[in-house]
């Protein structure tokens, strides 16, 4: 089930709420896991039980590392802990980079969001959850389980055990949902129509500027899809008072390759920093040091993503960009004027994004060379015709990339317009796909 489903929006949502907002505040966690492990087992009824195998086990987890704790056993501590990072990650490597099993719908978020759980508690920065009800609640919560953000335990350890979501909550939760449902389906939807025909040009007919446009077309579906999720998500957590983190925060604005990364997928890039870069020694052993952690974190980035060699190739990519920032580019990057820094910085994420975007590292090879004029032909007809059939909704897509309807999205009239255009969308749309459920 996808948010951007009729099934949820007209039925499951409806009654999730109502039976939700009708229940006792201490019945409210089980209500919520009931309904998340309904909402997964709609589309991956053999995987629930995966879902609750990693619920189990690191609740159980976190008990245990409690009683070490209490009862001063560091080595039982230390046991476990080693014990929950290699069986969480094994499960994630046989599921995700074996190629024999189908992909779990969800199983990266959650497993990272378990995993961050067991290593709070054996740093004795969280008590260990106590109620198994609120901590399936944290693992399968259905606003955030299938695309994230990824929320780590100690950011709703409060809220799982009292919350509450007055008018103002609601009402905001509800706009905010409305508004992601909008970039999802009015503008990811639309926009990816371009990436598909400019994919479909045989490469020999292929000018630099269509294989530009496709790019663009394909890094501005990529946003407004796992954007709009993340923004569906929010609103639904604020629904029912809980008060997740900022997932993006315009990253097409960016002056430089270290500051897309602070605003793209924020909940994954603070994972990574938290519970690898810093524990790898961060920034605080030298430069030398400093450099050989990022790469790591950027293979593992790759990684993550999936098994392709694209993906490595990306996150390696990122990484040694990065690389030359925190040496010299950005030294460099501070003297330049704004447009300079913008483009290049543009230029770079395009580039990646469609290493990212072809499953086959060649495809993503040879898409580069025609960006870069392999094909000797700057535009043809293709491009004029693409331009023009889609060149409005470019430029829609862009103004709204770069936050000029920031203050529009705030207006509940937006909210409703959004909402009623995206049903009619929905209800006579073929082509509705989220591309996040690959990762």
């Amino acid at each position: 089930m996808v948010f951007s489903s009729l099934i949820f929006i007209v039925r499951f949502l409806p009654a999730f709420l109502t039976v939700y907002v009708l229940a006792p505040g201490r019945c409210r966690n089980l209500v919520l896991f009931l309904a998340s492990l309904v909402f997964y087992a709609w589309g991956e009824p053999v995987y629930i039980s995966l879902m609750l195998f990693s619920t189990f086990l690191d609740y159980g987890n976190g008990r245990v590392l409690e009683y070490a704790r209490e009862n001063g056993r560091p080595g039982l501590s230390r046991a476990v802990l080693l014990e929950s990072v290699l069986v969480n990650l094994s499960l994630l490597g046989v599921f995700k980079y074996s190629g024999v099993l189908p992909l779990p719908v969800g199983i990266s978020f959650y497993t990272f969001q378990t995993m961050s759980y067991t290593i709070d508690v054996y740093r004795g920065e969280v008590p260990a959850q106590k109620s198994l009800t609120a901590f399936g609640a944290y693992v399968s919560m259905f606003p955030q389980l299938i695309a994230g953000p990824i929320v780590k335990y100690k950011d709703v350890a409060v809220e799982l055990k009292h919350r509450t979501s007055d008018l103002r909550d609601k009402a905001a939760g509800i706009g905010r949902f409305c508004v992601g449902l909008g970039k999802k389906v009015l503008l990811a939807n639309q926009i990816g129509l371009l990436w598909e025909a400019v994919r479909l040009v045989p490469p020999e007919q292929m000018s630099t500027l269509t294989a530009w446009l496709g790019s663009g077309a394909y890094a501005l579906q990529l946003y407004f899809d796992f954007s709009g999720y993340s923004d569906m998500a929010i609103g639904l957590a604020q629904m029912i008072g809980f008060h997740l983190q900022e997932n993006f925060d315009y990253p097409y604005v960016s002056g430089s390759i270290t500051e897309f990364w602070r605003r793209w997928h924020i909940s994954l890039g603070q994972w990574f920093r938290d519970y690898v870069y810093i524990p790898l020694g961060g920034n605080r052993k030298g430069l030398l040091v400093q450099l050989r952690n990022i790469l790591i974190v950027w293979a593992l980035t790759g990684i993550w993503h999936g098994k392709g060699w694209n993906f490595l190739v990306w996150g390696m990519y990122f990484g040694v960009l990065l690389l030359l920032e925190k040496c010299f580019l950005l030294r460099w990057l501070s003297r330049c004027p704004a447009a300079v820094r913008h483009l290049y910085t543009m230029t770079a994420v395009l580039v990646g994004m469609t290493v990212f975007a072809l499953d086959r590292l060649k495809d993503g090879l040879l898409w580069t060379a025609m960006l870069f004029g392999r094909t000797g032909c700057l535009w043809n007809g293709e491009t004029i015709w693409l331009l023009s059939s889609h060149g409005i909704l470019l430029a829609l897509c862009i103004f709204g990339a770069a936050g000029f309807g920031k203050r529009l999205a705030e207006r509940p009239s937006v909210w409703m317009l959004s909402f009623v255009l995206s049903i009619a969308y929905i209800v006579d749309a073929a082509y509705n796909p989220f591309l996040y459920f690959r990762f």
